[in-house]
C-alpha cells in the first residue's frame, strides 16, 4: 500500500562545469571551448643556451668575492722627500736663504722656527727735514748776497746730500718668531730687491711646514692602523 508520508531517494548530483568559448584567428571564425578547470601541467623549464649560443658565451655571475682582512684594508702613503731649495744671496751678503735656514748677519734662523718674514721700506724724516731746511737756508742766503758762491755753494751741496739721504731711508726687515718678540733688521739698498728675498722666504717657510705637518699626519695614522702581516716564506721544493 502506498504510503504519502514515505520520501524517495533522492539521485546523486554531478557539476559540470560551463564551457566558454573563445574565438579563434581562422578565417571562419571558429570558437574553441575551454574549460574552467585550471591547467594542470607542468611549468616550462627556462631554455638552456646551446654551447654554440652567443648567449654561452657571455660571463655568467660567479660567486660573490671574500671581503678583505682588515689587515690588508687602507695604508696612508708615506710623504714624498723634503724639496731642494738653491741659496740665495742678497747683494752685500748679509742675508743668506740657504735650503735648510735662513742666515741674517751670521745669525741663522731655521725655516720651522719662522713664522713669517717682511719688510718695510723706512724713510728716515729727520734727514729730509734737515736737507730740505739746510738746502732752502743757503739758496736763500746766496739770492740775498749774504753769503758767498762758494760758501753758498758747499751749504747747497750737504743739504742736497741729506735730503738724498733721509728720501733713500732703509729696509726694516721683521722675522716673527711664535712665542717670542719679533727680530728687526734694518738694511740698505733697493726696496724691489729685499722684498723678493722676503717673498721666497715666505715660500721656503710656508713649505718647509707644510711638510713637517705631512710627516707628523702620516706617522699619527700609520701608528693607529695594525702591523703588516709578514710574508709567508716561499715553499722550497
Amino acid at each position: 500500500m502506498f504510503n504519502p508520508s514515505s520520501k524517495a531517494p533522492l539521485r546523486p548530483v554531478f557539476v559540470v562545469p560551463t564551457p566558454w568559448w573563445v574565438r579563434t584567428a581562422t578565417a571562419g571564425g571558429a570558437f574553441s571551448v575551454m574549460s574552467d578547470l585550471p591547467s594542470t601541467s607542468p611549468a616550462p623549464e627556462p631554455p638552456v643556451p646551446a654551447s654554440n649560443s652567443p648567449l654561452a658565451a657571455l660571463p655568467q655571475p660567479g660567486p660573490a668575492p671574500e671581503p678583505l682582512p682588515p689587515e690588508l684594508g687602507f695604508r696612508p702613503v708615506p710623504p714624498p722627500p723634503p724639496e731642494q731649495f738653491p741659496t740665495l744671496r742678497s747683494e752685500d751678503g748679509r742675508v743668506a736663504l740657504t735650503n735648510e735656514a735662513l742666515e741674517i748677519n751670521e745669525e741663522v734662523f731655521g725655516w720651522r722656527e719662522l713664522a713669517g718674514v717682511d719688510v718695510q721700506p723706512v724713510r728716515w724724516l729727520l734727514g729730509v727735514l734737515l736737507g730740505g731746511f739746510v738746502l732752502c737756508g743757503f739758496m736763500l742766503g746766496y739770492l740775498q748776497f749774504w753769503l758767498h758762491t762758494t760758501s753758498a755753494a758747499l751749504g747747497m751741496a750737504a743739504g742736497a746730500l741729506l735730503l738724498v739721504w733721509g728720501a733713500r731711508g732703509t729696509n726694516r726687515w721683521r722675522l716673527h718668531l711664535p712665542g717670542r718678540e719679533p727680530r728687526h733688521f734694518a738694511f740698505s739698498g733697493p726696496a724691489r730687491s729685499w722684498q723678493h728675498l722676503a717673498q721666497e722666504a715666505n715660500h721656503r717657510i710656508r713649505q718647509r711646514h707644510q711638510e713637517a705637518a705631512t710627516e707628523a699626519a702620516y706617522w699619527l695614522q700609520a701608528a693607529e692602523l695594525p702591523a703588516w702581516p709578514e710574508p709567508e716564506p716561499p715553499a722550497t721544493l
